[in-house]
């Protein structure tokens, strides 16, 4: 896989199928992905993937019944182990990370999609993928300047 994935759903098979070819870019590899906790980040499929990509034997239960696939709480812990050649980290739920992508994706809507109509989904990815690897040249890190204390009016 040599794009970022794009997709018009957000199913757990989609983010299976998503992460599977990932991995099979470097089956021996190990992995992290971060992700946030997005229900499809923690299913039972992502769960059976890992086991059965990393040689995991171990009963994994039944799904909001027991064991590993009993709830998000129990597969997220799964998916997180660091011992695992694939794991998962998730962001916090209420996180600064979340205002870096509303910054990227402001640019992405200023400079790209503003004044901009498309035909088709396969032409606005194109046209998204263009600007990605064009802004990619001259990108540097945001500089993130707050620090922490109360705004007050």
């Amino acid at each position: 896989m040599e794009a970022p994935y794009l997709n018009s759903t957000r199913t757990e098979e989609d983010f299976v199928k998503a992460v599977e070819g990932l991995v099979n870019t470097d089956p021996k590899a190990s992995w992290t992905f971060v992700c946030d906790g997005l229900n499809t980040h923690k299913s039972e499929s992502l769960v059976r993937f890992v086991a059965e990509t990393c040689g995991i034997d171990t009963e994994l239960g039944k799904k909001g019944k027991a064991g590993i696939l009993k709830s998000m709480e129990s597969r997220g812990g799964f998916l997180h182990d660091p011992s695992h050649r694939i794991r998962f980290v998730y962001t916090p739920k209420h996180s600064l990370w979340m205002n870096q992508i509303e910054i990227w994706f402001g640019i992405i809507n200023r400079r790209l999609l503003k004044r901009k109509s498309y035909v088709s989904i396969e032409e606005l990815e194109k046209s998204i993928l263009r600007f990605i690897e064009q802004y990619n040249l001259t990108a540097h890190p945001f500089k993130w300047t707050y620090a922490g204390i109360p705004l007050t009016i």
